[in-house]
C-alpha cells in the first residue's frame, strides 16, 4: 500500500556499485540516502550477460543523475490510482471526488488495473481511451483529465520516468471541447421580457431572492445558498461572496447534524470565484425585506425550545434559520416555467442568461468574466454574435471597466423595447 511516507522521502544522495556476479548471473547494487536520514540497498540483477548489466547499470546512472529513477517500481496502477484520488482529490471538492471516482472504479480500473504503474506506455493508454469513447463519449474526455492528471503527480514524485499520457489525444469521435468555455444557446437563455415575467412570479414562491441572486447577479445556486447577513454590506451596498454551501469529502451522516451533510459551508469554486459584487437597488429591497422577515421568525422562536431558531444568518433559509438544500428551489422552479409559459431551462442557465444580457449590451468581456468568478473564459454564443467565438486575453491584467461602462445607459438601452412601467432599477447595478 501507498502511504505518505512514501511521497514524503526523496533521496537525495547516491552510490552505485559496480556490475558483478549475483548468484549465476549478473547484477549491481544501488544504495539511496533519503532526506528523513535513512537508506535502501537495492539490487538489480538477473542479466545473463555482463553487458547487459553494464548497459542497465549506465542507464541507472543517468536516471540518478537528472533525478528520474524510480524507486518504487513494481507499484500496481489500481493501488496508486487510489491513493492519488484519496490524497489529491478527496480533500477538495465532494462533486469533483465522486466524478473521479465514478471514472476510476468503472472505466480506469478494469481496464489499467493491474499492471505496474511504471509499466503503462502511451499504446496503454491510447487503447484506454478509445476503449471509454466506444462506451461513453462525454466520459471519455473526464477520463483524458483524470489519467493525465494522476499521470503528470506520479511522474512529479518520481513514480514513472516519463509521464505516458503526453501527446495522447481521444479520437476523432469525440468531439474536442475547450478548456474553460462557456457555450451559450438561444434556447437556453430568457429575454428581458421573460425575465420581467420569471421575477414576478417568484416573488409569491420561497425562492422570489434565488432567482433574483442568480438572474440579476449571475450567482451559482450553491454560492446563493451559502450566502449570510454578514456578507452584505449594507452602506455601500456591495455582496462579498466567500463560501459556498455542499459537501466536505472529509465529513460522513456521523459527523455533522442532522440534515446537514450538504449543507457545509465549503470553499467557492476557485480563488476567483471569491468576489465583491455591487447590488442592484432591486435585489437590495429584497435583501432588506427578507432581513425583516428572518428578524420576526427568530424573534417568535427565541425562547421555542422543541423548534428552535437556528441565528446563522444564513439570507435564504427556512423559518427555522436553516440553510436551503441545494435542490430546494426546484419544485417551485420548475412550477413557475410551467404556469407562466417560459422555456424550460436549468436554474443554472438563468447565469447565462444574466451573462448573455450584459454582452449583448457591449458590456466588457473580461468584466463579465470576473462578474461570473472566472479567471479565464472563453464565451461563445449563437444568439448575438453569429457565433464567432469571443476569446478574453487572459494574459493581460483586467483593465478597470467601470471608467468605461455607464450602467444606468445600458440600462435605460435595455429596457426601452418592453413595458415602461418595469422598474428602472431591475437589472444592473453599479458594478465594481
Amino acid at each position: 500500500m501507498l502511504n505518505d511516507e512514501l511521497f514524503a522521502k526523496t533521496y537525495i544522495d547516491y552510490k552505485l556499485y559496480n556490475v558483478i556476479k549475483l548468484k549465476d548471473k549478473y547484477g549491481f547494487r544501488l544504495k539511496l540516502f533519503f532526506n528523513d536520514n535513512s537508506e535502501d540497498m537495492i539490487q538489480i540483477g538477473g542479466f545473463v550477460k555482463k553487458k547487459e548489466a553494464t548497459t542497465e547499470r549506465d542507464k541507472v546512472a543517468s536516471q540518478l543523475i537528472n533525478h528520474t529513477f524510480v524507486v518504487q517500481p513494481k507499484i500496481k496502477f489500481e493501488i496508486y490510482i487510489r491513493y492519488w484520488l484519496d490524497k489529491e482529490i478527496k480533500p477538495k471538492k465532494y462533486n469533483t471526488y465522486i466524478s473521479y471516482r465514478n471514472v476510476i472504479e468503472n472505466y480506469a480500473i478494469p481496464f489499467l488495473g493491474n499492471l505496474n504503474l511504471i509499466q503503462i506506455n502511451m499504446g496503454h493508454i491510447q487503447k484506454f481511451y478509445n476503449d471509454v469513447a466506444n462506451k461513453h463519449k462525454s466520459v471519455a474526455r473526464l477520463a483524458k483529465t483524470i489519467i493525465g492528471t494522476a499521470m503528470k503527480y506520479a511522474k512529479d514524485k518520481n513514480l514513472i520516468e516519463v509521464n505516458p499520457t503526453t501527446n495522447v489525444t481521444l479520437p476523432k469521435t469525440v468531439e474536442r471541447k475547450e478548456y474553460k468555455t462557456i457555450v451559450i444557446k438561444e434556447e437556453q437563455v430568457l429575454n428581458v421580457e421573460q425575465i420581467k415575467t420569471l421575477i414576478d412570479a417568484s416573488k409569491s414562491t420561497p425562492i422570489y431572492l434565488q432567482v433574483l441572486f442568480a438572474v440579476l447577479m449571475g450567482l451559482r445556486k450553491q454560492e446563493i445558498n451559502g450566502l449570510k447577513y454578514t456578507d452584505v454590506d449594507f452602506v455601500n451596498r456591495k455582496l462579498y461572496l466567500r463560501v459556498q454551501l455542499g459537501r466536505k469529502t472529509s465529513d460522513t451522516i456521523d459527523d455533522c447534524p442532522r440534515k446537514m451533510l450538504t449543507k457545509q459551508e465549503i470553499k467557492l469554486k476557485s480563488y476567483h470565484s471569491e468576489r465583491v459584487l455591487d447590488i442592484p437597488d432591486m435585489v437590495f429591497e429584497a435583501i432588506l425585506n427578507e432581513k425583516q422577515k428572518y428578524e420576526r421568525n427568530r424573534n417568535r422562536r427565541i425562547n421555542d425550545k422543541h423548534n428552535p431558531f437556528y441565528d446563522h444568518k444564513y439570507i435564504c433559509c427556512s423559518t427555522y434559520g436553516k440553510p436551503r438544500s441545494k435542490d430546494f428551489h426546484r419544485r417551485y422552479y420548475l412550477k413557475l416555467l410551467k404556469e407562466n409559459n417560459l422555456p424550460n431551462i436549468g436554474f443554472h442557465d438563468l447565469r447565462h442568461t444574466y451573462a448573455t444580457l450584459l454582452l449583448i449590451n457591449n458590456y466588457d468581456l473580461k468584466a463579465v468574466s470576473e462578474l461570473l468568478g472566472h479567471a479565464s473564459t472563453i464565451i461563445t454564443s449563437n444568439i448575438y454574435f453569429d457565433k464567432n467565438r469571443l476569446v478574453i486575453d487572459c494574459t493581460s491584467e483586467l483593465n478597470s471597466y467601470i471608467d468605461r461602462v455607464k450602467p444606468k445607459e445600458i440600462l435605460n438601452d435595455l429596457l426601452n423595447p418592453i413595458e415602461e412601467n418595469l422598474d428602472t432599477n431591475l437589472m444592473i447595478g453599479r458594478y465594481v
